[in-house]
């Protein structure tokens, strides 16, 4: 049985151009997209809403049209409680690395949601789909992760879109997670996210808000024509309006 998702984009408008408010709602969703770990609530994210979610995850750009992806979706209480402890162990560990008062500090971070929110979900990669051979993927194999990466971006964007909050647990041993999910061998786990509806989506990232890290000027991370370089010809119009005059 083949099941049809109600899209907002029927094919036939697929090649329309966007309008000036689906262009404010997409960058709105890109803009106020949080990785959530404190305000899930319990309420039950109605399947439909679910489906059109990981369907916007599916509709990802992938390496060769690989679509490496698999989702595995997780309410039980107990499997979520493992994978909890497994998050604990690998948080413990990986604050021996850091001293105090900064050790101290992010030990106090809500850093996860996995048992707050009501659906877990595991987003893997399967290199071996489609076969040994995928175009683009020869020269650089890290691709076909890159591909699940955009997965999860689309899923994210489409959740914000939902008003469904997704937090990325990413403080976890992966062996554990193959284990307690009984991924097989050839199968890497990717991202472990937590979803479900939230009191509010805050202003800013919590890292950024907590002061853990600033956000970086937008002309910090650009150089033009060549790795460091922060003018170029050509570029000066980009240049004026990335310093503001």
């Amino acid at each position: 049985m083949i099941i049809v998702i109600n899209l907002i984009y029927e094919q036939d408008r697929v090649q329309d151009d966007f309008s000036q408010e689906e262009r404010d709602g997409l960058y709105k969703a890109i803009h106020s997209r949080r990785d959530v770990r404190a305000q899930f609530r319990h309420d039950v994210i109605p399947d439909d809403v679910l489906l059109r979610i990981l369907d916007a995850a599916h509709h990802a750009p992938s390496v060769g049209f690989s679509q490496p992806w698999n989702f595995i979706l997780v309410k039980d209480p107990d499997i979520r409680r493992k994978v909890r402890e497994s998050f604990d162990r690998e948080r413990e560990k990986s604050s021996q690395l850091i001293d105090d008062p900064k050790r101290a500090a992010y030990l106090s971070l809500k850093l996860e949601g996995i048992m707050d929110a009501p659906v877990n979900l595991c987003v893997t990669y399967d290199p071996a789909r489609f076969g040994p051979f995928v175009i683009g993927r020869t020269s650089i194999p890290e691709t076909g992760v890159y591909s699940v990466c955009c997965a999860i971006q689309n899923l994210w964007l489409a959740a914000r879109a939902e008003g469904v909050g997704v937090g990325w647990v990413s403080i976890l041993d992966n062996d554990d997670l193959k284990e307690i999910l009984q991924i097989p061998e050839n199968i890497v786990p990717i991202a472990y996210l937590c979803m479900g509806y939230v009191t509010h989506f805050e202003r800013k990232p919590d890292l950024e808000r907590v002061g853990w890290l600033p956000r970086l000027p937008l002309n910090d991370v650009i150089y033009f024509e060549k790795w460091g370089l922060s003018d170029g010809n050509g570029w000066q119009k980009l240049q004026r309006k990335l310093n503001g005059s």
